[in-house]
């Protein structure tokens, strides 16, 4: 057995001739190397030369419960001792029924279906291929087409990416599945663009969801088999529903046959203060999608939580989803989500965030004073902060100037102060937040006041 490698300068040579990174620019890696993180501690990471740094994106919207959880890898080396692996093809095994069990009980009106993936984009897709397979049970194939918003983030596998609603990172995979459509999404400090109700809020969200409606229309119902919504819309910088939105589009969807999908990968277990974020607007989908935070990222899992409707023509017969995954439902990770969901209830982490996030927004709109800074928005421990270049007209910056903001100079000088989050202009250029769900007021100030030094030196760089 060979010793591990663990100085910088071998690490970063290896991952410069080997590491192929996600959604990352490979020049960047070439040039000037790679952050290096070799542990975490609560809601902070270490680099390979020792540096501490605030997680403010808890990994990827990922690390709810904090890093370095003795108990969570415990339970993960005790199930691997036991069962390392088995697949849930025509069997099962004990982790996987009672996760399934656990997801369902949690699980709003009568979504007591699970089935297993390994994460996020996994969820989406078998949502998108049971839609349109349901339809075709029920006699009316032609139901195929999906539904979402503008800018929204659904997942990279083919049939994920067509719901997926940011043309950049689209493009270059086309022609990709067909059948998905676009609809307004819900950015209220927008909405004047949208040429929408931009002085009632209340007003806008309705709006936004009647335009679901009118491209069910445009399309045909016999044609639309689902929409897919996030409660709180990542891309583009945390766009929480306006009140009365999901009513409506439940409504919508009621009507004209249509299947609602809640994508809350991101928005479950706790981010938004419950278990799953559709309770905390109150409209019940026909699916959850889920992932990241069930094991509060310490082994890789996802979900599809289904309702009795569209498992009806599975129950009996003959008929079979051909559909999965080998690490579906994998019996680690089963076993570790279990244990981080005890956590959640053990230590009341949705109470938690519920409690604190009006602080933790309040803190951040004390940024408002400074003049990069358009809006902040989001709900729960997810915020967005949407920078401008001229706050009295909301004029954003053009594309280059993005680039230098954020890329040039924003992201590095987060590092560098202490502050991991994300800087992103997949829509208009936004930081967004989503700690641990472990913290309080205390770190909040900490938060706004690394995010304040480094806005303040951004103004003077527009």
């Amino acid at each position: 057995m060979t010793d591990r490698v663990r100085d910088n300068a071998t690490l970063q040579q290896m991952a410069n001739d080997h590491l192929w990174m996600h959604f990352a620019r490979q020049s960047t890696m070439h040039s000037s190397g790679v952050p290096i993180i070799t542990r975490g501690e609560g809601h902070h990471v270490f680099d390979i030369e020792g540096r501490k740094y605030f997680d403010g994106l808890a990994g990827l919207f990922t690390v709810n419960a904090g890093h370095g959880r003795r108990r969570l890898a415990e339970v993960a080396a005790r199930q691997a001792e036991e069962l390392a692996f088995f697949p849930i093809w025509s069997y099962a095994h004990p982790a996987a029924i009672e996760l399934a069990d656990r997801l369902a009980t949690h699980a709003p009106g009568d979504l007591n279906r699970v089935f297993f993936s390994t994460g996020g984009g996994e969820a989406v897709e078998t949502a998108f291929k049971l839609a349109k397979y349901y339809w075709k049970l029920q006699g009316r194939p032609t139901k195929h087409k999906v539904i979402s918003r503008s800018v929204a983030y659904h997942g990279t596998p083919q049939g994920a990416l067509a719901i997926t609603g940011i043309p950049a990172i689209k493009e270059m995979f086309e022609p990709v599945t067909p059948g998905g459509f676009r609809v307004p999404n819900t950015n209220f400090y927008r909405a004047a663009e949208m040429g929408a109700p931009a002085e009632d809020i209340e007003a806008f969200g309705i709006w936004a969801a009647n335009r679901i409606e009118e491209q069910i229309l445009f399309e045909g119902p016999e044609t639309v088999a689902a929409v897919f919504l996030e409660p709180v819309q990542n891309s583009g910088g945390c766009f929480p529903p306006p009140p009365g939105y999901f009513t409506r589009v439940r409504e919508i969807c009621d009507q004209y046959d249509v299947l609602l999908v809640s994508d809350e990968v991101i928005c479950a277990f706790g981010r938004i203060g419950h278990m799953f974020a559709c309770d905390a607007y109150g409209y019940v989908p026909d699916m959850i999608t889920c992932a990241k935070a069930m094991t509060s990222g310490y082994a890789p899992i996802g979900a599809t939580i289904i309702s009795e409707k569209l498992y009806e023509p599975f129950a009996t017969g003959d008929t079979s989803f051909y559909h999965g995954y080998t690490f579906g439902g994998h019996p680690v990770s089963a076993a570790v989500a279990l244990e981080n969901l005890d956590i959640f209830e053990e230590e009341g982490l949705n109470e938690r965030v519920r409690e604190n996030s009006p602080l933790f927004r309040a803190e951040l709109e004390k940024l408002l004073d400074l003049p990069i800074v358009g809006d902040v928005r989001g709900d729960g421990y997810f915020f967005g902060i949407e920078l401008v270049k001229d706050k009295g007209t909301k004029e954003t910056f053009n594309d280059d100037e993005a680039e230098r903001l954020l890329r040039g100079f924003l992201s590095k000088a987060l590092f560098d102060a202490g502050l991991y989050c994300r800087a992103d202009d997949r829509g208009d250029p936004v930081i967004q937040l989503a700690p641990p769900l472990t913290i309080g007021p205390a770190e909040f100030q900490e938060i706004e006041q690394i995010l304040r030094g480094v806005l303040t030196e951004a103004a003077t760089k527009i």
